[in-house]
Parts: structure tokens; C-alpha cells; sequence
């Protein structure tokens, strides 16, 4: 389809109603039909009839959609899509002169110009970034607390029984960038600790936990928290088990702690999505407070964040910002760490120089890391070999050194380079079948024994990640395959309906009274007397309930890498989309590859490794560029 032409006048995606540029926008699917009611909706309230101000307005509402903040006036060109299935050829569409645009925009009754701009108007232009002015005030809001707090500094520490402490915790030889960590959690009011997969961060929050022990004359009060129950629960468990190792050690382990979820811990109002218990007039009691996987943390959520935290207590960011960001709008991890670094002295650096062995200069890149606030864990201990090589070049955009790893014949990196996955019958596929039909055959027999430990294991046995939920590279489809697989090689396979012995369980829907959350995964099993029962791990545990309990329940033979994202399997298969899918990109493929401990299989084309590793989600915030406050 080429930018010309007309869309189906019955399809509900485009604005019967739409004309002029926004009609034009519309019907190539740059722009929805809701993008295109909004942005009306306020030209009319506003009164506004430059379509070029609309059509400016209706770009920041789908930028929001897609997991922006803004619009970049200047870059839109480049960076818009179409959501379509068809290709389309954005550069015939009538782009207004981006000089032309500002200064029609700045102009507009509908549009605050700069950051004094008049404070009752809906959209708000700053440094050629348009913004609801929702977005803009959250986005202000996290930057004056960023900024406020790396500027001061928590109660003094004793450098002398600090160093000794961190001595006795992180002994192993430098450079150890987990000892770092810990050092500038303590030594500062505000602090993010950024790794991949393995890297260690869950391991430097339990240790950081028992250094705040040491150092301090009286325990802190401690909050941990993650965006959703699966990671809190997954955060807790972790900590108790390092705490656990560290007891075993002869060191003095962190109290056990619970985690919440950060809705939880700010307190959900019922009916309100965006405000909260805790706020600037009710602050959170705790001295520390501590976010995992903070990649999935929406602006409006770390706005909510910042400004319920004390402002003399820590506050500690953990997570990987090359992973996939929140499916709202904002991606404040990967901001804060690609932030431009802070200019002038910074006593923190040479104070935490200090607090390292001897031998031990911290190169450039760590120091301007340090001026943000940021420490990265370098060393991957849960995945070496091309799995990790395949990783670093996905995130370091090189699609070369990706087929390189892809193509070299390891033992733990496979590429099933096809074209014919969305075919009905696709051919190439049989080590992904045979990896399935081994996985689900132990499951089963460990099921139907009754077996707990052996069937929770073998769940994690194998996974196929898919980008798509629907459609011929979707779960869907690839879950009704796999049960025509398993069911031909193993005998009486599901015969005994619904919940059968071995059906593998995906939580859908949070159940705080069942502890049981959103991504969780469980596997029903034989109960003897008591019949069929649902098994779920809850760390060294497991917990057994029965399916008339559950709710927000469904079958998971394959599961959507968002789905798969802070989880870990032994092997793991992933099914790339054609080239052209939007959904394809670097944090994708960069997420789904380091799922896997021990082996990972690529199946798509060369052009789709291409798309992904060079195509990273483009986000457009202030954030990034050090806007004033």
C-alpha cells in the first residue's frame, strides 16, 4: 500500500470522519482512529485549525501508545511506523518542514512553549519534544527528584568500617563491580545498579542488605519491591537464598524481608490507577528502598515512586536496561543509564576510588556511569560461551557478529535459518520438536508419578518464545501444534480432560490470597486420593492446590517473550517474525536469547536477525538530553 492509497472506510481503525493530513496519516495506519479523535477533540476545545498542530498532536498521543513520553518533531520522520500488515512507504506522506512545524506548534493556543510555558494548556513544547502535558509534569517531576537526590547525600558512613566490611563480603579479586555496587548504594541517596541476566544484581542486593548491617548502628527498615508479584516473589526468594549461602559462609545475613509489589507498597486506592496512599504528604517509613527489574517501570509509576520516597532514605534501582522497558509509556531505566554524564568534581567517585582494593583505577566509562548514579555488573555467571557472545552482540547492534555466533556450529547456539515457520507445514523443525517432546515426555511421566521436584524441573526444561501472541508466528498456533506433537508421542496424552497429569499452568491474572501472580508457571500433577492438583514452586518449596481454586488460568507450551521476560530455562527456542514485523526489535531478541542457560535456538531468516539486532526501541524522552527542570 502506498501512502495514496485508501484504507477500508469500514475498517474500525481508521476515522471515517478524518480529513486533510490527518486523514492522509490514517489511512496508511500511522495514525489510529483514537489518535485521531483525541488530537481533534483538543483542536476543536482549543481552537485550533492549523492541521498542522493537529496532526503534531495526534503524533504525541500515538507516541504514548507505542511507549513514549513525547514526540520528536525533528526525528518523527524517521522513527514513525505503520501499524499495518502491508508495506508502506512513510516518506511519500505530507511530512510539514520540521522548522515550519515548531513554529507553528509554538504558536498554537493549544501549546505551553518551554519549560515556564502557561501551565493550562494540554500540550507542551520543550527543545522540539511535544508532550501531553501529562506526561511532561511526570517526566519533570522524576527529574527535579533525580537531580534533588544526586545532589545530597545520605547520614556519613565510617570509611575505615566500611572498607572492612566490603572486604569481608566481596573478597573475591578485582575488578569486582558488585563491591562497587554496594559501596555507592551506601554512599549515596540515590543509585542504580544495571547487568544483564547472571550478572549478579539479586547476589549485590543480598549482600548490600548485610553490609547495612554492619555499617549502621541501628538496622535500616527495608522495602523490597518489583513492578509485578512474579518478580516480587521471585526477588524474595532470591535474597533468602544468597542470604542463606551467606550464613553458610559464617557471615551475618540480612533479617528475611518481604516483597511487594510497587502498587502494593504505595498503597492502591481503589477506582485510581495513578494515585496512591503514599505520596509527597505521606511518605514511605523506610530508610531503604529497593526496585527490581526496573526496566518495567512506567514514567508515571516512577513518578509516583520518587515522590513517595523519603528524601533522606535510599533508594536503589536494580535491573537490565537492554531488556525489553514497560508496556506503558516510558523506559526511565535505560534513560537513567544513557543519561549524558554530570559535569564538574564528583567527591563520590574519588570516595568510592577509595573504598576499592589498592590496585584497582576505575576506567573512564565506570566514572562517567558513577556520575549518573549508575554501577554495571560486567561479569556473567549463569551463561558463558556463544550464548553470551550472541547476547553482547545483539545489544552492542552488530547483526555480523550475531550470524557469525549464529552460523559457527556451538554446541549451545543453534540457527534454524528458514523462511517457512508461518507455512502450515514448515519443514527443518526437528530438533525444536524434539526438544518439546522430550521436555513435555518428562513432565508428564514425573506428573503422573507424583513426582513434585522432578516435574517443576522438568517445566524449566525447555520454552518456545514467540514475539507474536496471535497469527501463523504466534502462540496460539504454535501451542496447538506442540499438543499434536506431544500427543502423538506420548501415550493417553490430556485423555483425562481439562486438568490432565502433566498440563503445564501459566498464571494470567494476579491472586494475592493464593500467592499466586501474573506469569508464574505450575504444572498439574497425580494427588493419589486427592485426584488431580496443581503444583507451583515457591523457591525450595512447593505449593499444591486444588484446580477448583484457580482463576486466570491457561495451558503454556509456548509463551510471548514479554510473558517469558525475568524468567530462566535450560534450553530455549525462539521464533522470530518476518523482517517486517513491528514488534521486532534489538530488546526483543536481546530478551528472549538470554533466557536460556544452557542452549538457544534461533529459528527465522538472516533478514529478521538483521532487523532485530540493528532495529532498538526508540522511546522518546526528555530524560536522555539533561532538559531543565
Amino acid at each position: 500500500m502506498t501512502a495514496g492509497q485508501l484504507a477500508d472506510p469500514f475498517d474500525v481503525r481508521y476515522a471515517a470522519r478524518a480529513t486533510g493530513l490527518l486523514a492522509e496519516f490514517n489511512r496508511t495506519g500511522v495514525l489510529s482512529s483514537a489518535d485521531v479523535h483525541v488530537a481533534t477533540a483538543l483542536g476543536r476545545l482549543g481552537g485550533e485549525s492549523d492541521e498542522q498542530v493537529v496532526l503534531a498532536v495526534a503524533l504525541a498521543v500515538r507516541a504514548v501508545r507505542y511507549g513514549s513520553v513525547c514526540v520528536d518533531l525533528g526525528q518523527v520522520r524517521t522513527t514513525a511506523a505503520a501499524d499495518t500488515e502491508e508495506s508502506v512507504d512513510l516518506d511519500l506522506l505530507p511530512w510539514p518542514v520540521p522548522e515550519r512545524w515548531y513554529a507553528a506548534c509554538a504558536a498554537s493556543p493549544l501549546v505551553a512553549g518551554g519549560v515556564n510555558g502557561a501551565p493550562d494548556r494540554p500540550v507542551r513544547l520543550v527543545d522540539e519534544l511535544l508532550y501531553l502535558d501529562r506526561y511532561w509534569r511526570q517526566e519533570r517531576l522524576v527529574r527535579a527528584e533525580l537531580d534533588l537526590r544526586a545532589g545530597c547525600r545520605p547520614t556519613a558512613v565510617d570509611s575505615g568500617r566500611l572498607r572492612a566490611a566490603l572486604d569481608l563480603l566481596f573478597p573475591d579479586a578485582a575488578p569486582d563491580y558488585q563491591r562497587l555496587a554496594a559501596a555507592a548504594c551506601i554512599t549515596g541517596s540515590i543509585s542504580v545498579v544495571a547487568g544483564g541476566p547472571g550478572t549478579g544484581k539479586t547476589t549485590t542486593v543480598a549482600r548490600l542488605l548485610a553490609l547495612m548491617h554492619d555499617v549502621f548502628d541501628h538496622p535500616p527498615r527495608v522495602a523490597l519491591a518489583a513492578p509485578t508479584g512474579k518478580a516480587a516473589a521471585r526477588l524474595q526468594e532470591a535474597v533468602a537464598e544468597e542470604s542463606a549461602h551467606l550464613g553458610s559462609q559464617g557471615l551475618t545475613p540480612p533479617g528475611p524481608l518481604t516483597a511487594s509489589t510497587l502498587h502494593r507498597l504505595l498503597g492502591s486506592r481503589p477506582g485510581s490507577h495513578g494515585r496512591f496512599k503514599h505520596d509527597r504528604t505521606n511518605r514511605l517509613p523506610f530508610d531503604v528502598v529497593i526496585v527490581d527489574e526496573t526496566s518495567m517501570v512506567s514514567l508515571t509509576l516512577m513518578s509516583r515512586l520518587l515522590e513517595a520516597v523519603r528524601p533522606d532514605a535510599r533508594l536503589v534501582l536494580v535491573g537490565d536496561p537492554d531488556q525489553l522497558a514497560s508496556v506503558e509509556a516510558g523506559a526511565v531505566l535505560g534513560d537513567l543509564v544513557h543519561r549524558p554524564a554530570r559535569s564538574g568534581p564528583d567527591a563520590r567517585s574519588e570516595l568510592l576510588a577509595s573504598l576499592l582494593p589498592d590496585d584497582v583505577a576505575l576506567s573512564g566509562e565506570v566514572e562517567r556511569e558513577l556520575r549518573n548514579d549508575v554501577v554495571r555488573l560486567r561479569t556473567t555467571y549463569r551463561f558463558g560461551g556463544k550464548i553470551a557472545e550472541l547476547a553482547a552482540a545483539i545489544r552492542a547492534g552488530d547483526p555480523d557478529d550475531a550470524l557469525a555466533v549464529l552460523r559457527s556450529g556451538a554446541a549451545d547456539v543453534h540457527f534454524v535459518e528458514t523462511a517457512e515457520v508461518g507455512t502450515r507445514s514448515p519443514a527443518g523443525l526437528e530438533g525444536l520438536r524434539a526438544d518439546v517432546t522430550s521436555a513435555g515426555t518428562a513432565l508428564t511421566d514425573a506428573a503422573r508419578a507424583g513426582d513434585l521436584p522432578r516435574a517443576l524441573a522438568a517445566l524449566e526444561r525447555h520454552r518456545l518464545l514467540c514475539a507474536h501472541r496471535q497469527g501463523p508466528y504466534g502462540v496460539a498456533r504454535w501451542s496447538a501444534e506442540i499438543e499434536q506433537w506431544l500427543a502423538a508421542a506420548i501415550d493417553g496424552y490430556a485423555a483425562e480432560g481439562e486438568w490432565y497429569r502433566g498440563r503445564p499452568l501459566l498464571v494470567t491474572a494476579n491472586d494475592y490470597e493464593l500467592k499466586l501472580y501474573n506469569g508464574d508457571t505450575g504444572v498439574v500433577v497425580d494427588g493419589g486420593p486427592r485426584g488431580p492438583l496443581a503444583a507451583f514452586g515457591r523457591g525450595t518449596e512447593t505449593v499444591l492446590l486444588a484446580p477448583s481454586r484457580l482463576s486466570g488460568i491457561q495451558t503454556v507450551h509456548a509463551m510471548t517473550i514479554h510473558r517469558g521476560q525475568g524468567s530462566q530455562f535450560e534450553r530455549v527456542s525462539v521464533l522470530l517474525p518476518p523482517a517486517d514485523s513491528p514488534l521486532l526489535t534489538r530488546e526483543l531478541f536481546y530478551t528472549a536469547v538470554t533466557r536460556a542457560k544452557e542452549f538457544v535456538r534461533v529459528i527465522g531468516t538472516e533478514d529478521a536477525v538483521r532487523r532485530a539486532v540493528t532495529r532498538p526501541v526508540v522511546r522518546a524522552s526528555g530524560l536522555r538530553r539533561r532538559l531543565p527542570s
